[in-house]
């Protein structure tokens, strides 16, 4: 058995306590890898709310959605905004209603890679993230710090997930250890039940 991937280990923990019904968030849809994993997950009662600043972003998500299963749009809402709004989109039965909030920080793939995820919006977002959260529901994060401003923000999220207090979250780092310096991480936070 192989240890899982960041990747892999991103959706065991953002579908460890979701399921049909549920409501999700891709804070960053990027090509709609999580938000296709995490619409797959929760339908078809559940719905995914995923947000962008980048539209060919948004387009490229709406595809792969399209071209795997039509279906899944049902349960899908894309945002054309940054991940540090997602609070104030949501309406307030949804407030503390979420169980899963995934981001996959850096710039998209294939995209303008100037065009990045910053410390700034990226810690508000997950401030934002975690009054969202119902109790047991999860935050998972994939960092890249081997883009210029990668390694920083990777500081940050590191630095204010292991500040978060114990009696409220648990916190976890997934990364490996021999590979270099630009290989990413992943960043687990639970809210503990109340």
């Amino acid at each position: 058995m192989s240890l899982p991937s960041i990747l892999e280990a991103a959706h065991h923990f953002a579908g460890a306590h979701l399921e049909s019904g549920a409501f999700a968030i891709d804070a960053t849809v990027g090509n709609g890898h999580d938000t296709l994993f995490l619409l797959r997950t929760v339908a078809p009662e559940g719905r995914v709310m995923g947000f962008d600043i980048q539209m060919e972003a948004l387009a490229a998500t709406r595809k792969r959605v399209r071209d795997t299963d039509p279906a899944l749009l049902d349960c899908l809402e894309l945002v054309h905004a940054g991940h540090e709004t997602m609070a104030d989109r949501l309406t307030d039965e949804m407030s503390e209603s979420v169980g899963t909030v995934m981001f996959n920080l850096g710039y998209l793939p294939g995209g303008d890679p100037d065009v990045i995820t910053s410390s700034e919006t990226t810690l508000e977002a997950l401030r934002g993230a975690l009054e969202l959260l119902h109790p047991r529901g999860t935050i998972t994060l994939v960092a890249y710090p081997g883009h210029e401003g990668g390694a920083e923000e990777t500081r940050s999220v590191h630095a204010w997930a292991a500040a978060l207090p114990h009696a409220q979250y648990q916190a976890l780092s997934y990364d490996f250890l021999n590979p270099s310096d630009a290989s990413p991480r992943l960043i687990v936070v639970q809210k503990r039940a109340r």
